[in-house]
This record gives C-alpha cells, sequence and structure tokens, in this order.
C-alpha cells in the first residue's frame, strides 16, 4: 500500500463532490434539507450518548471493502447487515458511503436507516459541507471528520456546520500533534489505531494518546480491534465506543458474530 493513499483519496474526493454538485446543485440539496429539518421527520438520535450509556459501546461497521485488502463481502447487503447489527445490540453503526476505495454507496444508509433503531455515522472522507448537507438528507445522525484530511480551520467549520444540521461529529486523530483539531462542535474523539497512510495498525496507539485527550468526550478507539478482551482494557484506559468493521464483515454471519462479540465483553 503506497504511503500516499490518503492523499489520494482525498484528491479524488475533491473530484467527486464537484461532480456530485453537478447533478445536484447545491442550492437544490441545501433547500431539500432545510424542508426536511422544517417537517422535522427525522428522528434524532444520539450517538453520542448511544456509547456513553451503553455497556459494550460497539460501533458495527457495514464495510465492504478495504484499498488494503481489496473486497471483504462483496455480497454484503445494506437491507441486510445493518438491519442484523441493530438487532444483535449495536450502540451505533458505521456506514461506508465512499465508492471508489470502500465499495460503499450514499443509499445504503438510506435503505438501512428505516430497519436501524440506534444513531448511524456516516463514514468517508469528508472535505466540503455539501456531504454533511448529503449525510443529513440521507438519514444519518453523525459525521466522521478526520483531522489528517482537513486544516484546522476547515475542520471546525465543518464541525460548526454539522451542528447547525443537528449531525454529531467523530473526530478522528492518529498522532499527537492532531490532538489540536478538539474543540467547539466536536461530540466524540476518536483514535485511529490505523496509519491512513502506510495502513499499519496498532492498538497501543489509543493507549498512547488516551491520557492526552479531554476527559469530557466520548472516545472511540478505531481499527484493528477483534479481541473482546482488548474492548475491556480499552473500556478501563476510558474509551467508551469501539468501531469494529472486518473482524464482523469478515464472518459469514456479520450480526452473530457481534452478538457473540457484545457477550464475551459484557459477561
Amino acid at each position: 500500500m503506497a504511503k500516499d493513499i490518503l492523499e489520494e483519496i482525498v484528491a479524488y474526493k475533491r473530484i467527486e463532490v464537484e461532480e456530485q454538485k453537478k447533478l445536484v446543485p447545491p442550492s437544490l440539496l441545501y433547500s431539500n434539507v432545510e424542508k426536511l429539518m422544517a417537517d422535522g421527520q427525522q428522528k434524532s438520535l444520539s450517538m453520542r450518548e448511544s456509547l456513553a450509556n451503553s455497556a459494550s459501546g460497539i460501533i458495527a461497521e457495514f464495510k465492504r471493502k478495504s484499498p488494503s485488502k481489496g473486497w471483504i463481502k462483496e455480497e454484503g447487503k445494506p437491507e441486510v447487515i445493518p438491519a442484523s447489527y441493530s438487532e444483535n445490540g449495536a450502540s451505533a453503526i458505521s456506514i461506508l458511503t465512499d465508492e471508489k476505495y470502500f465499495g460503499g454507496n450514499m443509499g445504503f444508509i438510506r435503505i438501512a436507516r428505516p430497519m436501524v433503531k440506534c444513531p448511524i455515522l456516516r463514514k468517508d472522507f469528508i472535505v466540503d459541507e455539501y456531504q454533511l448537507y448529503q449525510a443529513k438528507a440521507i438519514g444519518a445522525n453523525a459525521v466522521l471528520l478526520i483531522a489528517a484530511d482537513l486544516k484546522k480551520d476547515e475542520c471546525k467549520a465543518l464541525a460548526k456546520t454539522a451542528h447547525e444540521l443537528g449531525l454529531e461529529t467523530l473526530l478522528e486523530v492518529h498522532s499527537e500533534p492532531e490532538l489540536e483539531y478538539v474543540g467547539d462542535n466536536i461530540d466524540m474523539v476518536g483514535v485511529n489505531n490505523r496509519n491512513l497512510g502506510t495502513f499499519h495498525t496498532d492498538v497501543q496507539n489509543s493507549y498512547r494518546l488516551a491520557s492526552l485527550l479531554p476527559k469530557d468526550y466520548v472516545l472511540v478507539s478505531e481499527s484493528g480491534i477483534s479481541n473482546p478482551q482488548t474492548v475491556r482494557e480499552l473500556r478501563e484506559a476510558g474509551f467508551r465506543g469501539f468501531l469494529i468493521g472486518e473482524t464482523f464483515m469478515k464472518k459469514p454471519d456479520p450480526g452473530a458474530a457481534l452478538k457473540a462479540f457484545i457477550e464475551e465483553v459484557t459477561r
């Protein structure tokens, strides 16, 4: 995996968003979202509260593909797996919406939303406020903001707009300098154990940054978690959310795998 894969993804994402704006002009999307918010039809679900109040804190991820491993579950259906995650105890569900690199689709959230009781995170490379309006339109409750993708002022502006739209924010950091991105309108702080440039994964990264993170944020550990004992240990270190995708998606029945995993964590 090339060291500059993140740069490649973000460069492509900026082009992709401009193409999407040609299909659905921002003025149309924004007015549709404003109408949606005025109607008050969408359920307001807090991912932050769900994680804080959960005994397991598992964010089960619907992830069909990765840039480093290729297809994980190409046949994975958005009308089946997220609903199964919800039924089997997920505190929240992360749905990849990046198509080129992760085999995702924005339509997956739209399909899953009516069948899922818990909050849904739109997992993508957010570089433009247009994507926040998309997230609101398709029924997401929270969005991921990746510090490594954004300048500090960009991140701050996106977090503010997300809150104006009623979306919660999960800020993803990987290194100590990125802790400077933590601030207003950030609801959860995620430590990515995977370096997005090299794809090297080390859960120790969560422990390393945990003591440096503010205690009044819900802390999330992301990537490389495959053992319930690791979750128990991370909970003791102060984490309340655990984003797990491949561990479940590799199994024939991801929902059943999640259920067994939660039983191990909470026993």
